[in-house]
């Protein structure tokens, strides 16, 4: 048998659709893999902001669609790129085990950054986070794939990237610092991948099961619960990171003003990782003073 991936045509996403044909191979040696790469609209458009170009989507929706006509039988998404939810017709299979979730300075430690550098990211999660711990810096944007965001160090004081990202790609000997996510808590799914397939194909969904890693998947539910209560996919600088904890999850969550001059967060433990997630986003928008910040 033949399964075909949908997959962005970046190194990243191309590496990561061969890792799960690999993940499948050990399972059954005898499925033979095909990657069908789709060009989407923010691998297109890499110089506005994702804000402008549609959000989170812009990576995914192109890679969905090739699935639900039938042109793919799975797509492999690097998960912090997925809305928080899940179009009609798909359902995510599988996450398989998680790596590194955390984000990474390239150039310089923060340490070693003298006063006023200015740092280089697109994110304003990872801007207002920085900005909070360090209100010397300045930032400028930056998007592209992999080896432009690197190419960019040696312009800046620092760039920000996701440590996967580097592991992934054999390139974690270029890091500086790896953050600690007290200083810069991750995106929600960082490090994460998702495998999505059409919610009727049975037999797909039966073999990506065999990858599937139970823990990764409930920090995932938990992180994307937390997302979605937000609103779904707010522009405002949000992040969310679980960790299994014995039966259950532990989740914190933060959501911060673009300055960042108001950085909330708050941690839940519970039993059930979507209901813990969205209580961490309940307690903020309703207890913290979090709702401001959602205000345009």
């Amino acid at each position: 048998m033949r399964l075909r991936a949908a997959t962005r045509g970046s190194p990243l996403a191309r590496w990561q659709a061969d890792h799960v044909a690999t993940l499948l191979s050990a399972v059954d040696p005898a499925l033979e893999h095909e990657a069908v790469v789709v060009s989407t609209s923010g691998d297109r458009d890499r110089t506005r902001p994702l804000a402008e170009i549609g959000g989170k989507g812009v990576f995914v929706k192109e890679v969905q669609a090739a699935v639900l006509d039938g042109r793919a039988d799975l797509a492999v998404h690097s998960a912090k790129d997925l809305p928080s939810t899940t179009p009609d017709g798909l359902v995510i299979a599988a996450v398989p085990e998680r790596a590194d979730p955390r984000d990474a300075l390239v150039g310089r430690s923060l340490a070693g950054l003298p006063p006023g550098s200015l740092i280089a990211t697109g994110s304003a999660r990872r801007r207002s986070q920085l900005a909070a711990y360090r209100p010397d810096l300045t930032f400028v944007g930056l998007r592209g794939n992999m080896d432009t965001r690197l190419a960019a160090a040696a312009d800046y004081g620092a760039v920000v990237v996701a440590m996967a990202a580097l592991d992934r790609l054999g390139r974690s000997a270029e890091v500086a610092e790896v953050l600690d996510p007290q200083i810069v808590l991750p995106q929600a799914g960082q490090g994460t991948l998702a495998i999505e397939c059409r919610a009727d194909d049975e037999g797909t969904r039966s073999r990506l099961a065999a990858v599937d890693h139970e823990p990764s998947r409930r920090r995932l539910l938990a992180e994307r619960a937390f997302l979605a209560e937000l609103g779904g996919d707010c522009d405002i600088p949000a992040g969310a990171y679980a960790v299994v904890d014995g039966d259950g999850v532990r989740v914190e969550g933060l959501i911060a003003s673009l300055d960042g001059h108001v950085v909330l967060r708050h941690t839940v433990r519970g039993d059930d990782p979507e209901a813990t997630g969205r209580a961490v986003a309940r307690f903020l928008l309703d207890d913290a003073g979090g709702s401001a910040i959602l205000q345009p």
